[in-house]
């Protein structure tokens, strides 16, 4: 299949960073990072994270992650010009979760344990906001395909790799995918418990890191074969070319310390774009700022890129978004080849010997065609798209 077969026509998405794209690459452009404390619930943990301010879009009784789903689906529906509808076309909704999967009712689980009842409404509401299912009949269609991926930290990049795979296969002509999840208590309460989070703001790759902050958030992409996209009218520019997924099991929550799991992804995305390594111009890399992640990816990265290879992680902008990072990174990703440039990479100042690589340390134009945007997730998933402009 040619590689500009798979185009994409549309981008949304919100996070702590801007509720749109146009305040996403002013952020960026700005070096400016959002963080501070929590103020959508109540903690006595003292953690930066970063917050959605200003929910443009809020549904009654529906969950904040299917809140910022919509925020992020109707930006990338007006870019794609499908506001009047989808028409004939077959539909594939595949979004990525976490949080919105099962750890966002605990008042519920509190209520009921200590009382032995509860009312019903936050069942009812999980019930009814499965991310895929609740955007289907939000559009009022009847998706051929429909599929919520709740693989931790990979959800969201699984989630567009699941979408390229049905166009591929020719089960759809339009894919929406993605990922969305909401800052919420318990993964908040989890991460500090694994002794994971920063009490400043994060910085990747630094060689002083000290863990992560979380944050929340929402990336959209809509995609269909060109041929389609021609059909409607509009010319592409951005392509998704390849996707690997990789599962090494190693632990359930560190890296594999030799990153084999991470490079055998690498390996299968850019084989499918048909590409080499030279070939990529930069990386949006996970880089969660955690001692364990940034090593073992950095010292993939620079084994299979090679030590000048330009890369940097938005997550000092978003935090760490969870289901929802490896839609945000994609959209990201696409930014940065549609507009040639990406932003110095947040947080970071000094370089790490052991990692061996470091990344954009200042506003870095892009010349070349392709990138790659890479996730690692809990139990060992290691995810990679290959995404490239005209």
């Amino acid at each position: 299949m040619p590689a500009t077969d798979i185009a994409i026509t549309g981008l949304g998405a919100i996070s702590a960073a801007g509720n749109n794209l146009q305040e996403t690459r002013q952020s960026f452009a700005a070096g400016l990072r959002n963080g501070g404390p929590v103020e959508l619930f109540e903690t006595s943990l003292e953690y930066p994270a970063f917050e959605v301010k200003n929910l443009p879009f809020e549904t009654p009784n529906s969950m904040r992650s299917l809140n910022l789903a919509f925020c992020s689906l109707q930006q990338a529906i007006e870019e794609a010009k499908l506001d009047a509808g989808f028409g004939d076309l077959r539909v594939g909704i595949c979004l990525g979760t976490t949080v919105a999967s099962q750890l966002n009712d605990t008042d519920f689980y509190r209520e009921y344990k200590t009382t032995g009842s509860a009312p019903m409404g936050s069942v009812d509401r999980y019930l009814n906001s499965n991310l895929a299912y609740a955007i289907s009949k939000f559009l009022k269609i009847r998706a051929r395909l429909c599929t919520t991926i709740v693989n931790a930290c990979s959800s969201g990049t699984d989630a567009i790799g699941t979408g390229l795979s049905w166009l591929r296969n020719n089960y759809c002509d339009l894919v929406i995918a993605g990922g969305a999840d909401e800052l919420n208590r318990v993964p908040y309460d989890g991460f500090g418990a694994l002794s994971v989070v920063s009490k400043d703001l994060c910085a990747p790759f630094d060689a002083n890191r000290s863990g992560l902050n979380l944050g929340e958030g929402a990336g959209i992409i809509i995609f269909e074969r060109s041929s389609t996209a021609l059909d409607r009218g509009i010319k592409p520019s951005l392509f998704i070319n390849g996707y690997g997924l990789a599962a090494d099991a190693y632990h359930l929550t560190a890296p594999r310390p030799d990153g084999s799991g991470l490079e055998q992804a690498l390996s299968f995305a850019l084989a499918q774009a048909q590409i080499q390594p030279k070939d990529v111009s930069f990386i949006n890399a996970h880089g969660t700022a955690t001692k364990d992640n940034d090593l073992v990816e950095g010292k993939a990265l620079g084994r299979v890129f090679g030590s000048e290879i330009k890369f940097l992680s938005t997550k000092g902008f978003t935090g760490h978004t969870l289901g929802a990072a490896g839609g945000l990174e994609a959209v990201f990703t696409c930014m940065g080849l549609k507009d040639g440039w990406v932003p110095a990479s947040p947080g970071f100042t000094t370089r790490d010997p052991e990692i061996g690589i470091a990344p954009v340390s200042q506003k870095t134009k892009i010349s070349g065609r392709y990138a790659v945007s890479t996730s690692l997730a809990f139990g060992g998933n290691n995810s990679a798209l290959v995404i490239s402009r005209s």
